[in-house]
């Protein structure tokens, strides 16, 4: 199964090739593409698993611009495709408008709540992993100082940077974090030169240890990172493997796993609202090869004891989207 683009003037007009067999599920990855190293490529990796495991086949699209979301969604449900789920916030308009039309088909969405009988809704706690990661940057600071990329200026990308400063805080009270964005339209998350500058600029403020949650913007991030011999951060994917040795670790987002499992539960998707957190491996931080040279056995201890304490509750870490206030950081 394909999913063609036909460009046709400035605007691009989305086909499903003949043959679309019903019921196959299909995935909508947002700007940026399905191989940005990050979001869009961790949802990619969880359609791809079910894909070899099930030796059954999917439909994918790869927008252009936003101008495309509806038709692209409208076009899967009328191919017969299901579920249908959509990687990224910004689907949730378009999704709401075009859910009633489509009662027969589950939809899922991930980062946005849409209020819909047969749409499934995955949030992810965000600021537990990155106040993990956290720990770890203020921990293998030398110079107190610690900075954040963000993509987009919105809360979701303060929800990230919030919890980032808590974690280095909460491991030295006396620690500097800067936190800058990339922008405030979608070209945020595709910006690698951006990217680039603004770590330039955290390091001449002496930031040792920069986080990027940035979508391809990253990318950029944590080469700069690299060439400055500072260490870096990754991301939702583990993005260890870019820079081994250099990047200290990612703060996992399982958008894969979300993925895996609308596609797994297919028409018989669960609907509704679904969290994922610490407590439930849906955000985390990654350990391999790449950089376990980098984490100490204390610093790993640290971190996995403040991971149970946010799983039994003991410990909350401030949601910057619950009421857009930070206790550790000033946006």
């Amino acid at each position: 199964m394909t999913l063609m683009q036909k460009f046709l003037g400035a605007s691009a007009a989305l086909a499903l090739t003949a043959g679309t067999a019903a019921a196959d599920p299909a995935i909508l990855f947002d700007l940026g593409g399905k191989f940005d190293k990050s979001f869009n490529e961790s949802a990619y990796n969880g359609a791809q698993r079910w894909a070899d495991e099930t030796g059954s086949s999917y439909a994918e699209v790869e927008i252009q611009s936003d101008a495309q979301r509806e038709q692209a969604i409208r076009r899967f449900a009328e191919s017969g495709a299901n579920p249908i789920v959509m990687a990224g916030f910004s689907w949730a308009t378009p999704l709401a408008e075009v859910a009633a039309d489509y009662p027969d088909t589950k939809f899922a969405i991930i980062d946005m709540v849409v209020d819909a009988p047969n749409v499934r809704s995955v949030v992810f706690n965000e600021h537990e992993g990155s106040y993990l990661v956290g720990m770890m940057a203020a921990m293998a600071s030398e110079t107190g100082t610690v900075s954040f990329v963000g993509g987009m200026d919105i809360p979701l990308i303060r929800k990230f940077a919030c919890g980032y400063a808590q974690g280095a805080l909460a491991v030295n009270p006396e620690a500097t974090v800067i936190a800058n964005m990339t922008g405030t339209t979608p070209a945020a998350w595709n910006d690698p030169v951006k990217g680039s500058e603004l770590t330039l600029a955290q390091i001449s403020q002496g930031s040792d240890v920069v986080f990027a949650a940035a979508g391809g913007t990253g990318v950029g991030v944590l080469q700069t990172a690299a060439d400055e011999d500072i260490l870096s951060i990754g991301v939702d994917a583990n993005q260890n493997y870019l820079h081994p040795g250099e990047v200290l670790t990612s703060m996992l987002k399982r958008v894969d796993n979300a993925v895996y499992e609308a596609f797994t539960q297919g028409t018989d998707l669960e609907t509704g609202f679904n969290v994922m957190g610490v407590a439930n491996e849906g955000v985390g931080y990654a350990l391999d090869e790449f950089n376990a040279e980098l984490i100490t056995a204390d610093m790993q201890a640290a971190v996995d004891a403040a991971a149970a304490s946010i799983a039994a509750g003991e410990l909350v870490v401030h949601d910057y989207t619950a009421d857009e206030t930070c206790p550790a950081l000033s946006f």
